[in-house]
């Protein structure tokens, strides 16, 4: 793992590698200063690269600012620049800067995670649905399919652009453009998601108030509180890579009032 802020240097010394091979070649303005910034905007999808929002921005916009700066933009319209933005945007819509930026699930994380949660015997399983809300590029999908191969797996997804990317990872999953917070999750046996700590007493009270009790809700992260800061004993804490917690909740009980778990 390379320690912050290398891995934004080491892309911007690309995206500048890149953008002097295509001056020595002669190439278009525009291909000479759109190719590398584009290079920046899609290197913000690895969670080696960036791993928060703001160090997203920073890399994305690390080689645009300075070719301004320089002054090498001379000559090209201004709305080109506009189509880096046009791709972050719909990688990140404003709509979801609320929730917790993309970060793609250990590979591995969940493989312990039907001892701890188990939802029905395997030949059973064709009738248990799973859902992963704010799937993002569907790394979690892709556990969970593990975990429970014969489940049925949904993603939900705010972003147009990771839906499409998870859908095309996750085939067998039924994955869809829409808000997580909208969705209802009655129904579901088991709800995964990854989100912030200021979010959690929302996720909380929406899984407390849809799912029925039997259910689970696994979050990646940050543990279950309540809006008094409280927090909910878990079923189980796993660990994934990187040390990150996992934290397994049963739901034993509807309403808004103090939630309860075995």
């Amino acid at each position: 793992m390379l320690t912050w802020p290398l891995p934004a240097l080491l892309t911007w010394a690309l995206a500048w590698g890149l953008a002097l091979a295509l001056r020595a070649v002669q190439a278009p303005l525009w291909a000479v200063l759109m190719l590398p910034t584009a290079l920046g905007v899609c290197a913000t999808w690895l969670p080696l690269v960036a791993s928060t929002t703001w160090r997203r921005v920073f890399v994305a916009a690390g080689f645009p600012l300075s070719v301004l700066a320089l002054g090498q933009g001379a000559g090209l319209p201004a709305w080109l620049w506009l189509a880096p933005l046009a791709l972050l945007l719909l990688a990140y819509p404003v709509h979801a800067w609320r929730d917790a930026p993309v970060f793609p699930t250990p590979r591995g994380a969940l493989r312990e995670l039907p001892l701890h949660a188990p939802l029905v015997a395997a030949a059973d399983q064709a009738n248990v649905q799973i859902l992963d809300a704010g799937c993002g590029m569907g790394d979690a999908l892709v556990e969970l399919h593990a975990a429970y191969p014969q489940a049925r797996l949904h993603g939900i997804e705010w972003s147009w652009l990771w839906r499409v990317v998870a859908g095309l990872r996750c085939p067998w999953a039924r994955v869809r453009q829409g808000d997580m917070w909208a969705q209802s999750w009655a129904g579901f046996d088991l709800v995964y998601l990854f989100q912030r700590p200021e979010t959690m007493p929302r996720a909380l009270e929406k899984a407390l108030r849809e799912m029925r009790p039997g259910s689970w809700l696994v979050s990646l992260e940050f543990e279950a509180r309540d809006a008094q800061g409280l927090s909910l004993k878990p079923h189980a804490r796993l660990q994934a890579g990187g040390g990150r917690p996992i934290w397994v909740y049963r739901i034993v009980s509807h309403g808004t009032g103090r939630p309860t778990t075995l």
